[in-house]
């Protein structure tokens, strides 16, 4: 079989593989980031709650976060919270709190629209005014994203370029699996500069890998469908033997076990969304005690962080 080694040499994702992030502090810290949205606002419901229900849902985003805060101020934990426009516009006393208690604010997008859904121009506006809105809204800059459902992938790599244009310093929104929504098994597993003549980061959430594939270790539904101990166990490896930061990331909503169940959803998302809905909390309590954990620009930019 002929390959076109142009072809390789010209793949963008070929050209990340050679520009990794190199760790050299040999610090103990994690990053721990939450992705601020409310329950009715995931892609697994996105079928069954029409953007236009927001307004009229219930919101159960502000009493969650207070749980989240004050779970963290207890272990003494710093954190990035990816937030929507839409929640820092209609609840700024929450993005206060985050800013006045010296976690890092950083970007979810305005609405929850994926990605790999919009347009170039229409990714662009969406980006830069939630960077604008955060902003007003926090008084700090916000460096970082994180796009809906990790929906940068191979069909829309410029969106990259895009973030990097508009003036944030990093994404976060990739990740090395398969997955029917999202995911590029075949890239770095660890932080990389997508560009070669840029600092700009992106940082995938953390996979350990074993059988000749990477398996999801940073969060989410994994989170709460794999036992706490091998959740342990995975990231205990991915520190001892890559050696690299953790990214970690979980949502408001996980913590919620009684919040309201939707009619007609089907069984793959009734698992997706409300698996172990109730232990989540209690994990979330180990996890702060068995790993160190801090913001993203506490562990990747710590140079030009503001000092705990």
């Amino acid at each position: 079989m002929n390959i076109n080694t142009n072809t390789i040499d010209n793949d963008p994702i070929s050209g990340w593989r050679k520009r990794p992030v190199i760790d050299q502090t040999g610090s103990p810290l994690n990053a721990m980031t939450v992705d601020v949205e409310d329950y009715f606002q995931v892609e697994a419901l996105a079928p069954h709650i029409p953007r236009e229900e927001w307004n009229n849902r219930e919101c159960r985003v502000e009493r969650n976060m207070d749980r989240i805060l004050q779970l963290f101020s207890d272990n003494g934990t710093k954190a990035t919270f990816f937030t929507l426009g839409w929640i820092a516009e209609r609840y700024p006393q929450i993005v206060h709190r985050i800013v006045g208690e010296g976690h890092e604010l950083a970007s979810h997008g305005l609405a929850h629209f994926r990605a790999d859904h919009q347009s170039r121009p229409l990714f662009l506006a969406d980006v830069t005014k939630a960077k604008a809105v955060l902003e007003e809204v926090g008084g700090v800059a916000v460096n970082g994203y994180r796009a809906t459902s990790f929906s940068i992938t191979r069909r829309n790599l410029w969106a990259l370029s895009v973030l990097e244009e508009v003036g944030y310093k990093y994404s976060s929104s990739t990740f090395p699996i398969n997955h029917d929504l999202y995911g590029i098994p075949e890239q770095p597993r660890f932080a990389f500069y997508p560009f070669a003549d840029s600092k700009f980061m992106e940082i995938p959430i953390t996979t350990v890998r074993r059988f000749g594939r990477n398996w999801p270790a940073g969060g989410g539904g994994y989170f709460r469908l794999f036992p706490y101990s091998l959740f342990k166990r995975n990231l205990q490896t991915v520190r001892a033997e890559d050696r690299q930061p953790c990214m970690f990331y979980f949502h408001p909503w996980e913590i919620d076990h009684t919040q309201p169940r939707i009619a007609g959803t089907s069984v793959k998302t009734r698992v997706r969304h409300y698996l172990n809905l109730e232990r989540t909390f209690d994990r979330l309590q180990k996890l702060l005690k068995d790993f160190r954990w801090s913001s993203v620009e506490q562990v990747y930019f710590a140079d030009s962080a503001p000092k705990q």
